[in-house]
């Protein structure tokens, strides 16, 4: 009962907060103190919102197909990675520097060259968005295979267990609470990834919407994706909470 009422405070508390900044915002705008045309008020984004609805939905689909195919394609390959690298030590040291190294280049300066490489379909789009997803679950992953019990793996080998059935029985459930904490910034950077690689060139997608309404400083319209992005990445989260709790019921239980 108290957990709950903590839940309900801090949720009480979040929407507070959010509310006094939407009324600075309409403040701001309604006296003048930043000029329409560059801060439009909050009613106004959601005036474009509404009206632009039908086109907002019609680009959100594209990018988040983009963002799911190469969510998929990420966190996949970021997986097979860490089981790899945890299980010969060869390829931890000979890919782990490297698998850091992507992570140093940004993916604005990558873009570009993607593009010129590939052209302004999909596919650059979701190289794009593998390059920036697989890096937390290789991460995420690998860092909890290896911190796997010691004393339980050598319990399981004295008794004959083979290392699969050690990783099948420990390491992987052990690692889970790692890959649902890296598969959630996986989700957002998937979605702003796509986003990204969309100003650069394509032919629908939120962020080609985003590139035309600038170019016609309808910034009303900017500031309405720029919700809806931030609205669609945390409803994915939310998602990889609810499946984290269905994957994992025994952590619903220690918290009790």
């Amino acid at each position: 009962m108290r957990k709950k009422f903590q839940s309900i405070t801090s949720k009480i508390n979040t929407i507070a907060a959010i509310l006094i900044l939407l009324i600075i915002w309409q403040t701001v705008s309604a006296l003048g103190i930043v000029p329409g045309y560059m801060l439009p008020s909050p009613v106004q984004v959601v005036k474009a919102f509404i009206q632009e609805f039908p086109l907002l939905m019609e680009n959100a689909k594209v990018t988040l197909l983009e963002a799911f195919i190469g969510l998929a394609c990420g966190v996949s390959f970021g997986f097979v990675m860490a089981v790899l690298m945890d299980r010969f030590e060869v390829l931890y040291k000979a890919f782990y520097p490297l698998v850091v190294l992507t992570q140093t280049i940004p993916t604005v300066a990558v873009a570009p060259l993607l593009v010129l490489w590939f052209g302004y379909e999909m596919l650059p789009k979701i190289i794009l968005i593998v390059i920036a997803t697989f890096f937390p679950v290789t991460v995420g992953v690998l860092d909890g295979f290896r911190s796997a019990d010691k004393d339980t793996m050598n319990l399981l080998r004295s008794m004959g267990a083979s290392e699969f059935q050690i990783f099948r029985y420990v390491k992987l459930p052990g690692s889970m609470g790692q890959f649902f904490a890296s598969l959630r910034i996986s989700v957002a950077y998937s979605v702003v990834g796509a986003v990204i690689s969309e100003w650069l060139g394509g032919f629908s997608g939120l962020g080609v919407y985003m590139t035309r309404v600038k170019k016609a400083f309808s910034f009303d319209k900017m500031f309405a994706v720029i919700f809806l992005i931030s609205l669609i990445s945390l409803l994915l989260m939310k998602l990889v909470d609810f499946l984290q709790k269905k994957c994992m019921p025994w952590e619903d239980t220690k918290n009790e």
